[in-house]
């Protein structure tokens, strides 16, 4: 059993690191498109299929990930993950074409799928419940940092280097990272029946249909109608795994899970609560520049300011959650962001920069408690058997919610934009604000005591609740 005396050596750093990579990597070649466009002799509208490529490989193997860990080993899967996260970033930087940057991307998307996942459920079995929240708490950071310096880093790339630097830059991140997982990364297993085939390929396509529903839905040039298509075929696929899972002896992702109370309703208020927030990062950029009128540059020096919040609130958030417990924080924390989404949709061109920069500051400090809280309510309670599945569950939500929360936004910016630009970014952020406030009805569900034990006040079920694993 590791201790949070290991924090900054060992695997949580190396957690962090993964964690960081991943979400730097799916907001830095944004930037990037035009460039890679012109080299290639295409339309920089066309290039989006390097950007859907990553989220669908991502969205398709997330659920495997548990199955993989538990079968394989945590060790030896995510060092294969990172691996072909660093070949596929050198294949994309190699690339001369389209099909070859998007093969490039669907080997990255490999990786990329199982870095999270399995590196977050070997912290889930390495650490006690005490323990759990603090290390968790230090991994969340970099989620929340990697996605305002993408593009700060992005931009300054392709400016004065070229486009292929965005994918170089992970690979001595990579190779660091391999090195030391090959000395630190523990090895937990969780003895796993045969594959359930059948299960994946409903999972599958029930994951990819909806995701490209949710992606054409944002404003790809698609067809509305064949959205809605696929998104129905998705949830109809996923219906039909519920069915198959409670005939099936060994499914790939346990119903089990859904027994524990707080896990269920974490993963609700999960799925709610990063509708409105997973939209922020899409919507503060367009205020800023269309709305508000500042260039590029400058944007991007603004939106330094919600990754310094997050920082600030590395302990703070800790403190709350031991003193008020689980469901007073989350309450106070999902009204509070609701309301600063809200106090953005006031913002006037011409008002003080720094009025602006302080609101962003807080809305950085306030969703890096949010995400802390959210995700360890959700998995602190789960118990062994159904620990990997759980992990699964809530890293495929994840990213479902926030494609959804992205495709909302950009059918209210449409839907607003009849009264001007300005006016449709306003009335968009007081709508998201409302919708994040209405995760607040999911978590005042939880109890007063929930997630106590997680602090120490509750330690009879703590290490029997802990798997046994090998290092």
């Amino acid at each position: 059993m590791l201790t949070s005396r290991d924090m900054f050596t060992g695997l949580p750093m190396i957690t962090a690191a993964a964690f960081f990579m991943q979400m730097f990597n799916s907001t830095i070649l944004n930037t990037a498109l035009p460039s890679i466009a012109e080299s290639m002799g295409r339309s920089p509208f066309s290039m989006q299929l390097a950007v859907i490529s990553y989220a669908l490989t991502v969205a398709l193997l997330i659920p495997l990930s548990g199955w993989l860990a538990d079968s394989f080993g945590t060790r030896r899967v995510f060092l294969i993950s990172l691996g072909l996260f660093v070949i596929g970033a050198v294949l994309c930087a190699l690339s001369s074409s389209l099909p070859q940057l998007v093969t490039a991307r669907v080997i990255q998307g490999i990786g990329g799928a199982m870095m999270v996942p399995v590196s977050r459920l070997t912290l889930m079995r390495a650490y006690s419940r005490e323990d759990f929240v603090r290390v968790f708490n230090f991994i969340t950071i970099p989620g929340l940092v990697g996605p305002v310096v993408g593009p700060i880093v992005g931009g300054w790339l392709v400016t004065y280097a070229s486009w292929h630097w965005i994918f170089l830059i992970n690979v001595p991140l990579g190779l660091v990272g391999l090195v030391y997982a090959l000395r630190l990364f523990p090895d937990y297993r969780q003895p796993r029946g045969p594959f359930d085939y059948l299960g994946f390929t409903l999972i599958g396509i029930g994951v990819l249909a909806m995701t490209s529903g949710l992606e054409l839905t944002g404003g790809h040039g698609a067809s509305p109608v064949l959205a809605g298509i696929l998104i129905v075929f998705g949830v109809l696929s996923v219906v039909l795994y519920v069915f198959h899972a409670k005939r099936f002896r060994f499914p790939i992702i346990t119903l089990k899970v859904f027994r524990t109370r707080t896990f269920c309703v974490g993963i609700a208020g999960n799925i709610v609560a990063r509708l409105g927030i997973g939209s922020i990062p899409f919507l503060v950029p367009l205020m800023l520049q269309v709305g508000l009128g500042y260039s590029a540059d400058i944007a991007g020096l603004i939106l330094i300011a919600p990754a310094v919040g997050s920082i600030m609130t590395k302990t703070v958030v800790l403190k709350l959650l031991r003193r008020f417990g689980y469901r007073r924080v989350l309450l106070f924390l999902t009204l509070c962001i609701a309301g600063i989404f809200m106090c953005m949709g006031l913002q006037q061109p011409g008002w003080p920069l720094t009025l602006l920069v302080v609101q962003l500051l807080i809305q950085g400090m306030l969703m890096s408690g949010q995400f802390t809280s959210m995700n360890t309510i959700t998995l602190g309670d789960l118990p062994a058997e159904t620990a990997s599945d759980g992990n699964s569950l809530l890293s495929v939500s994840q990213n479902l919610s926030i494609s959804f929360g992205v495709a909302i936004s950009t059918a209210m910016l449409r839907f607003f934009s009849s009264g001007g630009e300005l006016h449709a970014l306003h009335s968009t952020f007081v709508a998201v604000g409302l919708m994040t406030a209405a995760s607040a009805f999911i978590f005042m569900l939880l109890k007063a005591e929930d997630g106590a034990h997680l602090f120490g006040k509750d330690t009879d079920t703590t290490a029997s609740s802990r798997p046994e694993g090998k290092e």
